[in-house]
């Protein structure tokens, strides 16, 4: 059964050891991946009680005035197309009612799948720094 939580005081490195971050040049560590859960505005975690792993998450950044920003979804490749990521973003967006943008950066196969969640195409840039994940 797949639960939700946003009390992350519950998370600690060993939940995060699952595999995350597939495709990426190099991984965060768990201790990395969960300050960032910490230090977000918002951030859920999607736990497999049988295994007691996440197996997914997401995070948001806000000023908590106007604007937020969702830089992170990530679902384990084995518990993909069940709608454990769907169910984040709601989740994640819920209450946001009340802000002017919420956005989310995403390569453009990704597009379609964010289309079917209420959000619409936007032009951004980046800047990344591979050498942080190090």
């Amino acid at each position: 059964m797949i639960t939700y939580t946003d009390d992350l005081r519950a998370i600690s490195e060993k939940h995060l050891q699952g595999g995350f971050f597939a495709g990426w040049p190099a991984a965060p560590s768990p201790e990395q991946h969960l300050a960032v859960l910490r230090g977000s505005y918002r951030a859920i975690v999607a736990m497999d009680e049988s295994s007691g792993q996440a197996v997914g998450f997401v995070t948001m950044v806000s000023d908590g005035v106007l604007t937020a920003f969702v830089p992170w979804l990530e679902v384990l490749p084995a518990y993909q197309s069940r709608g454990i990521g769907s169910e984040l973003m709601r989740r994640v967006l819920e209450g946001c009612e009340r802000f002017y943008s919420v956005d989310l950066m995403c390569d453009e196969p990704l597009r379609p799948y964010y289309a079917r969640l209420g959000m619409s195409p936007l032009t951004g840039m980046t800047l990344r720094n591979r050498a942080a994940l190090g």
